[in-house]
């Protein structure tokens, strides 16, 4: 992977600058292209043809094109047979890519098979053409204020520049009750990223932008027997295109189905054993409740006799990297296992520049236990409303041990019945957020915008699979694949995401969710039975728990003080019209005694308080 920077005029040592600023995503090289038009820059990380010929930004071989690229293309080889016309120079997808702009266009884009984010300068035209991949696996943040245009794999790198740094007050609401900031927003304003799956072209201060690609089918298979032969199919071709490299590789291995069925296949595929990485948790107490997945994860690594590596983390790690994780996070995002992943990272790159990881298996194929709490209720919607409050309804959703599983029973839009399950509650933020910038009607109004509007995507009608794809264009891509780029990047170390090849997703989005519904503790059903063979009984049969994290118990231990002095108003004076901070101690002394829980809202409110201080 690799870092891409540029604007539109002419300043060398401000893309220099730029370049330092990501030059983390790309320790490997350094380049740059000048003209009286633009200026472009590139940080490489050097994955595929390491040697000089790969050198960035590059020309394509009639040197009217020129390109910073960032990502991989699976299926550069296939494509560079098509293109047997082009006089290529370099083994690169690089310039696989420059080839297929010039002789497609930006109709190249539905070819790829890859994760990306790219800028090509059409010299002759006088115009960019940026694009990012389907699922936004790679990030492509940029500025435009109607005049000046600018681009960057981060924030940090368009910040360089002269411009009004204002909060979009309307974001960072969204922030607080999404834990992220959803696409294409960002905290700051005229800051936007470019959305998964869409492109632009930018002439003459004019700036167009539009959708490439999207999934058109959902739910049209119903033979269990094809289908689960074609998930094993499309499953392993994907773990087989992703292990291209020219540098070593490995995994992330956790307790779960997803990344024991990818150590399964890399097993099979590859001679060698498979570099495996895990990460557990430095505690005194509950190890086993804390390590139960880093435990397991030392027994499949047995199983497949793969060279597994460990690293524990503990309270002080967190405390002293609390900072660099923010910084490398660059957007914000609230998950308390981003210093967790900062540490796996860092700890890998010392043996790998590669790595597989499990991201994208739950949405695809209906992990989350909300998957089958919604389905549940669909199916209890049969009941007449007037009969819906009676005592054996009620007894039924008990069983299930949700808190507010009942008030979901009456909420029918799909959209409505996501904001319930996703959103942080109402009457907490509401605490802490001053009344002037509270401002509780944007993420339902955000939401309504996005998937009311047929022209932004086709949409499932299947409420749970609706869930599932609210969550694959949401969650995985502002959450967990934004985390998972930064927090590797910040180490020079490429992550690879198998479970979002395009033709495993295509295929997954046709399987009815049903199909997958096993219990609320085993969901994925399908693709468990179509791997089964890859992943031994002892994970088989684990139900899923999620990431446990002693974080909360750290607060109110060996993390109390500091995280009591990052809550105070002394902290940034600059946040004092934001929150409440009579309020938030109390919060916080309420999460300390064990009166209420309130992990995600002091670990939000930790993330912009020392966000804000670094980049205001």
């Amino acid at each position: 992977m690799c870092g891409i920077n540029g604007f539109l005029f002419k300043d060398e040592a401000l893309l220099d600058k730029m370049l330092q600023k990501t030059a983390h995503r790309g320790p490997d090289d350094q380049g740059t292209f000048f003209d009286d038009k633009i200026s472009i820059g590139h940080n490489r990380l050097s994955i595929i043809d390491p040697s000089s010929a790969g050198h960035q930004p590059m020309e394509s071989s009639d040197e009217n094109l020129v390109i910073t690229y960032n990502g991989e293309l699976y299926n550069f080889k296939e494509l560079k047979r098509e293109l047997s016309d082009y006089n290529f120079k370099t083994k690169t997808d690089t310039e696989v890519i420059l080839a297929s702009y010039q002789k497609w266009g930006k109709e190249c884009l539905k070819k790829f098979n890859g994760i990306f984010a790219f800028a090509i300068w059409d010299k002759k035209k006088e115009e960019l053409f940026l694009a990012r991949d389907q699922f936004g696996v790679k990030p492509l943040y940029y500025y435009f204020d109607g005049e000046k245009f600018i681009f960057s794999s981060e924030i940090k790198g368009i910040l360089c520049h002269s411009i009004t740094r204002e909060l979009d007050k309307d974001a960072i609401n969204i922030f607080f009750r999404f834990l992220y900031i959803p696409e294409p927003k960002t905290p700051w304003k005229n800051i936007f990223k470019l959305p998964s799956s869409h492109c632009v072209i930018v002439k003459d201060s004019n700036l167009s932008i539009w959708r490439y690609w999207q999934i058109e089918e959902f739910d049209t298979l119903f033979d269990k027997e094809e289908i689960k032969e074609r998930v094993k199919g499309a499953f392993k071709k994907s773990v087989e295109r992703q292990l291209i490299s020219d540098k070593p590789l490995g995994l992330y291995l956790s307790g779960g189905i997803d990344s024991t069925a990818l150590l399964g296949v890399m097993s099979e595929l590859r001679e060698k054993p498979v570099q495996t990485f895990s990460v557990g948790f430095d505690v005194d107490i509950q190890k086993e409740k804390y390590n139960a997945d880093f435990d397991i994860a030392k027994n499949t690594a047995k199983h497949f006799s793969s060279e597994h590596h460990e690293v524990l983390v503990s309270a002080t790690d967190v405390q002293n990297n609390f900072e660099s994780v923010v910084l490398h996070a660059d957007d914000l995002v609230c998950n308390h296992t981003q210093p967790t992943m900062h540490a796996l990272a860092k700890f890998a790159k010392q043996k790998v520049d590669v790595v597989l990881t499990g991201d994208g298996g739950d949405e695809i194929f209906a992990g989350y236990d909300r998957y089958y709490l919604n389905a549940m209720l669909d199916k209890m919607q049969m009941i007449p409303r007037f009969a819906r409050k009676n005592i054996i309804t009620k007894s039924l959703l008990s069983v299930i041990n949700k808190k507010d599983i009942y008030h979901k029973l009456n909420i029918e839009r799909p959209v409505d019945r996501f904001e319930e399950f996703m959103l942080q509650k109402e009457d907490m933020i509401s605490r802490f957020l001053n009344p002037e910038f509270n401002q509780n009607s944007v993420t339902h109004d955000f939401l309504d915008k996005k998937f009311s509007n047929p022209s932004n995507f086709v949409l499932p009608k299947d409420s749970t699979k609706f869930l599932m794809y609210s969550d694959l264009c949401g969650w995985l891509l502002d959450d967990a694949l934004n985390r998972g780029d930064r927090m590797s990047m910040a180490h020079g170390l490429e992550a690879r995401v198998p479970f979002l090849d395009i033709d495993l997703v295509k295929l997954a989005m046709q399987i009815p969710a049903k199909f997958n519904l096993d219990t609320k503790e085993h969901g994925k059903k399908i693709f468990r039975q179509a791997l089964e063979e890859y992943i031994p009984d002892f994970v088989l049969n684990e139900p899923k728990r999620g990431w446990f994290s002693p974080v909360a118990k750290w607060l109110r231990g060996d993390l109390k003080d500091w995280a009591r002095e990052i809550l105070s108003e002394d902290y940034n004076l600059n946040t004092k019209d934001i929150f409440d901070f009579n309020e938030i101690q109390k919060i916080f002394d309420g999460h300390l005694s064990g009166q209420k829980y309130a992990l995600n809202t002091i670990w939000s409110i930790l993330v912009f308080q020392v966000w804000y201080k670094q980049y205001d």
